[in-house]
């Protein structure tokens, strides 16, 4: 494993712990972070996303499922899971519980200077999460 490999696990663990202490100080204080919906933080504040998660899905985890490094970056392909407990912030405002379980694929991709992160940029299938959120109409099928 490389020293940024290690770097990424190191904030795998520290999600999977729910330990956003943990997770802050893996950050650089001018860290990065973008996702969908527009999601752009930086400083502080971009611990406040995986939190937000956690808070939302008391039982989230990351399963890491493949992963690659060159040089500063680390991108990892993850498994989000983690039942909708408490309300989740969204682009479209607070979405409230509705107690479906996630199973969601998502990419991390970061990069790290002096053994922190400095740029993270995630990427998941933001429909589908409103799709096992039970929160997307179902397609009505078409009739020839």
């Amino acid at each position: 494993m490389t020293d940024v490999q290690e770097r990424a696990a190191r904030f795998i663990r520290a999600f999977n712990d729910h330990d956003e202490n943990a997770m802050r100080v893996l950050n650089d204080p001018n860290h990065t972070l973008t996702a969908p919906g527009g999601v752009r933080l930086r400083g502080a504040e971009t611990t406040s996303y995986p939190t937000q998660w956690i808070k939302a899905c008391p039982d989230a985890k990351l399963t890491v499922e493949n992963e690659i490094s060159c040089g500063e970056w680390v991108v990892q392909e993850v498994k989000f899971e983690g039942t909708h407990q408490g309300p989740l912030e969204s682009p479209m405002g607070s979405i409230q519980a509705t107690g479906k379980t996630l199973a969601v694929q998502s990419a991390l991709i970061t990069r790290y200077q002096n053994d922190l992160a400095i740029e993270t940029k995630i990427y998941f299938d933001a429909a589908e999460v409103l799709n096992q959120l039970g929160l997307l109409a179902t397609p009505v099928a078409a009739t020839v």
